[in-house]
């Protein structure tokens, strides 16, 4: 894959933000990294469990928790899910026309607060859209990888993207 800019030039000393990668640019292979990583703060994993209406004492009660094998609160699954796919919003689906969805998802080790997670995808396949040629379905395997490079999950993902027209500029997309 080429070098991707994020700011795209208008004139003077204007710049516009864009993210993201187009259908064209992404090839087969490719393996991204997410950047900024994210540490995992008590807030998450206490706001979305109650918001995912997660009432396990392993997640929101330390008293709890601090009896079980991990002597503390284990961070919900679905915190971990979503913090580790939302990082790869910004290059993986900023541009998308729709997420199709996710397959194999695996949770392959505990995260507790405190601990920072990055995540990177590779690209698994593309092709064209079978009943619209002006779209396209990537493909992805996305982890998530505690800060000392312990896989903590891992997924697989399919979008739906547009396909930028021949002589048509991304600027459209």
């Amino acid at each position: 894959m080429k070098d991707k800019r994020s700011l795209r030039h208008l004139g003077g000393k204007r710049y516009r933000e864009s993210p993201g990668l187009t259908y064209d640019e992404i090839e087969p292979g490719a393996v991204i990294e997410h950047r900024p990583g994210r540490t995992v703060i008590e807030a998450d994993n206490i706001w979305l469990s109650n918001l995912a209406m997660n009432p396990s004492p392993l997640h929101i009660d330390a008293a709890y928790a601090a009896e079980t094998q991990w002597h503390q609160p284990l961070v919900s699954s679905l915190v971990t899910f979503s913090i580790v796919n939302a990082m790869s919003v910004a290059s993986l689906s900023m541009r998308a026309i729709a997420n199709l969805g996710w397959d194999a998802v695996r949770m392959t080790a505990p995260v507790f607060v405190g601990d920072t997670l990055y995540a990177e995808s590779t690209v698994l396949s593309k092709r064209p859209s079978k009943s619209d040629p002006s779209r396209g379905v990537v493909r992805f395997a996305t982890r998530g990888l505690k800060s000392d490079g312990t896989e903590v999950m891992h997924c697989e993902r399919s979008i739906l993207m547009a396909v930028v027209p021949e002589g048509l500029t991304e600027e459209y997309f």
